[in-house]
């Protein structure tokens, strides 16, 4: 009898970029948290991305890191892909981070572009070479220029496409030719996943796959029809959603994120909204700018 081949990992549609519940006092909120995951299982979600930015990893010890990663897999129970955020401005921290979500069981890897260190981009291809070496598990790179500084230019990209576990590129650049010039560089089975929710539909148009989306957090149902609707051909409907979600999209985004979506869940029991400093609270009148987008869209009733 012939040993089976491995089938590649397949993401695509509504990924969420899960936030962290958290309670009163700072701590986990691992009962919330795990309801969140069922919730958005039950909901449509295509896969679950613990402990990114949205997930505050930067505030996160090492330990809660770990924590949240194995309460994500623990509760998705291999119904929807987990991938688990590994990233660190340290190539060693970030090689630890992979190794615990391998172990963990994860399907692949998030790893962001180191911030504040503003390596070049021999740095950042030594880095992502470095961690792909040594973990032998699928791996997403976070090109997230706005916050980490450095950009993944399309050509170091390509360098990196050619590991056999750097997969696909999470681009939250919001730059819609960079699609174009990655799936030059990558080759089209490189898998290009949007990091703003606002470029969802206008990111696959360019040789995208789907979302990491943050606002899937409150409207992960939604996100998912979106998503979905828009690899069926029905791309009127797709639109339609894209129209209804604007206002959200810019109503979570009036703040560093992911102040504004955690008031939002809380809107829905799902988790406080409490953020860790350095974030602050939201401001009054973002959280009404934040509740009348959702009534406007139909997530409050």
């Amino acid at each position: 009898m012939s040993a089976q081949i491995p089938q590649p990992l397949r993401l695509q549609g509504s990924l969420v970029a899960l936030i962290t519940p958290m309670h009163a006092d700072g701590s986990l909120d691992e009962r919330a948290y795990v309801e969140l995951v069922e919730w958005q299982i039950a909901e449509g979600t295509d896969g679950l991305v613990p402990v990114g930015t949205t997930g505050e990893s930067p505030t996160l010890s090492h330990d809660e890191h770990k924590r949240v990663v194995e309460l994500c897999i623990k509760a998705a129970r291999g119904r929807v892909p987990v991938v688990a955020g590994a990233g660190s401005n340290s190539t060693a921290e970030a090689i630890d981070f992979a190794r615990h979500a391998k172990e963990a069981g994860a399907d692949a890897t998030l790893v962001v572009t180191p911030y504040y260190n503003k390596p070049t981009q021999e740095g950042l291809f030594l880095h992502y070479t470095a961690i792909a070496d040594a973990v032998d598990l699928p791996m997403v790179l976070y090109n997230v220029p706005s916050r980490s500084v450095v950009d993944i230019l399309p050509e170091t990209m390509g360098r990196l496409a050619a590991h056999r576990n750097i997969i696909g590129v999470k681009d939250a650049t919001a730059n819609l030719a960079r699609p174009l010039h990655q799936r030059a560089t990558c080759g089209s089975d490189f898998i290009q996943l949007t990091g703003e929710d606002h470029t969802a539909l206008a990111f696959n148009a360019s040789g995208g796959v789907g979302c990491i989306s943050v606002t899937a957090n409150i409207a992960p149902r939604l996100c998912a029809e979106m998503q979905k609707a828009w690899r069926e051909g029905r791309v009127c409907e797709a639109m339609a959603i894209q129209d209804r979600l604007l206002p959200v999209h810019d109503a979570l985004f009036c703040e560093t994120s992911p102040g504004p979506v955690k008031y939002a869940a809380s809107l829905l029991g799902r988790g406080s909204d409490v953020c860790r400093l350095p974030l602050a609270p939201i401001a009054a009148s973002t959280r009404s700018r934040v509740e009348a987008a959702m009534r406007g869209a139909g997530l409050l009733n």
